[in-house]
């Protein structure tokens, strides 16, 4: 065999290590229910907080443990629970993209970044805003 075929063969062997490596971190967006169908593998919800429901965070009991309702789109409800402080803004949110693990009945988020929020106010248009922003330029 030549050496520029052992190369092109490391090369592709490399290649494919790192395609298979990336593969035990990919999520998929996923309804509530299908993420309990695919119970226990990393999926992505965009989801609303159900407000009807109480918000669970005592940070003098336990800092590192947030629990809340959300349903999605098609009605489906699940209990979250976050293993970290509580974000800032949480109720305000309009929608809440969450990356976890569908654990029975249960999502469970158990990495910092796993809570992104979309605040309504931050993302609505405002004229007067706008007006203002434009005169201070």
């Amino acid at each position: 065999m030549k050496k520029i075929h052992i190369i092109i063969l490391i090369l592709i062997a490399a290649s494919i290590a790192v395609l298979v490596s990336f593969m035990g971190s990919l999520t998929t967006f996923e309804t509530i229910a299908s993420a309990r169908q695919k119970s226990g593998k990393n999926v992505t919800i965009i989801a609303h907080i159900d407000k009807s429901q109480p918000i669970e965070y005592d940070p003098a009991k336990d800092p590192n443990y947030l629990s809340f309702h959300i349903s999605d789109t098609l009605g489906n409800t699940a209990k979250v629970v976050y293993h970290f402080e509580k974000p800032y803004d949480l109720e305000k949110a309009e929608r809440i993209t969450l990356k976890g693990k569908m654990e029975g009945d249960v999502f469970e988020i158990t990495r910092k970044d796993g809570i992104l929020l979309k605040c309504p106010s931050k993302y609505k248009d405002d004229p007067n805003n706008a007006k203002q922003a434009l005169s201070q330029n």
